[in-house]
């Protein structure tokens, strides 16, 4: 008879309500998986995303036309190694682990998940469950926004749209090393956390419209965008960049098929980031172990109240991560 474990399911897209607290058989590794105890997942805009099937693209890369696909949701993870398939090689049982596991079936909002080995880092020591948690996938899109897709020199005038939330928080300070000049926009609420992050200006988009101000950037990181591109490209400067991590429906489209000509034929670079999980994972922890990269978690709640969880991160108030803690 199969061992049992809690998860938190869903079946319809829609409300957090839809997701309930469910007795399911634990998963067995295959050759090449992990089984991994979780003790701590967090919330990202992917989830949130797939809980309501919305913006609409979601459910064609993935989530499901109807209905989800995925009855367990959550690739963010950290937790313990529980048994190991025959050709895994990397880890062994009772190692501590964490990584993004969306490309390798999601299913983190449970007490157990088999995962590919690959997808999965050694946690330092130095890092609590609920921080290595949180850092994954938000971590891992600030560092390639922040370092892989443009040279920042100092005094670079840097707009962060989405600065307060799991993404922007991480790129605030990953920016701030190379000592750019840092604007944040999120709501008032988040002024102080995103100052002592590095932002050196700080806007309420509830309040001000930063693309109509007349300040231009040398770059662009865009993780909530609800404007146009064209928006977006009169706020640069001749030679800046856009990159998109996030946003509505419209916006992808736009940063997908026409971003591309307005690279090509203006002095602009626009595009969206092309998201690679767990690269650059053990640099990041790294960072936190040495004390300069601190993970902002907002709250934590136990994993049969993941549908409050949701709530408040749909709120839109969250500084930082919302983080999912294994009460076993």
């Amino acid at each position: 008879m199969r061992e049992k474990m809690k998860a938190i399911t869903y079946y319809e897209y829609g409300s957090p309500d839809n997701m309930s607290l469910e007795e399911l058989d634990r998963p067995e590794p295959k050759d090449d998986e992990v089984l991994v105890k979780v003790k701590a997942a967090s919330i990202n805009s992917w989830d949130w995303d797939l809980v309501r099937g919305e913006p609409f693209y979601v459910r064609l890369v993935g989530g499901g036309l109807r209905k989800p696909i995925k009855k367990i949701i959550g690739c963010d993870i950290a937790g313990v190694v529980e048994l190991v398939g025959k050709n895994v090689t990397r880890f062994k049982v009772g190692d501590d682990v964490f990584g993004d596991t969306s490309t390798s079936g999601w299913g983190g909002f449970a007490e157990y998940v088999s995962v590919k080995e690959k997808v999965l880092t050694s946690k330092p020591t130095s890092l609590s469950f609920e921080e290595a948690a949180s850092l994954p996938q938000a971590g891992v899109m600030a560092l390639q926004a922040a370092r892989d897709f443009k040279k920042i020199n100092p005094g670079d005038k840097v707009l962060i749209n989405g600065a307060g939330g799991g993404v922007g928080s991480f790129a605030l300070q990953l920016v701030k090393q190379y000592e750019a000049e840092i604007t944040g926009v999120d709501l008032s609420s988040k002024y102080e956390m995103m100052q002592s992050l590095g932002a050196d200006h700080v806007i309420d988009f509830m309040q001000e419209d930063f693309t109509k101000r007349g300040e231009r950037y040398d770059y662009i990181i865009d993780v909530v965008g609800h404007h146009s591109l064209n928006d977006f490209k009169q706020a640069l400067k001749p030679g800046g960049e856009y990159r998109m991590i996030g946003g509505s429906g419209r916006l992808v489209l736009q940063s997908i098929f026409v971003a591309p000509f307005v690279s090509l034929f203006t002095n602009k670079k626009m595009g969206i980031l092309g998201h690679e999980p767990n690269k650059g994972l053990a640099y990041l922890a790294e960072q936190i172990s040495e004390g300069t990269l601190k993970p902002i978690i907002d709250s934590i709640y136990p994993l049969e109240q993941t549908p409050a969880a949701f709530r408040h991160f749909g709120e839109g108030n969250v500084k930082g991560k919302v983080v999912i803690k294994m009460t076993s």
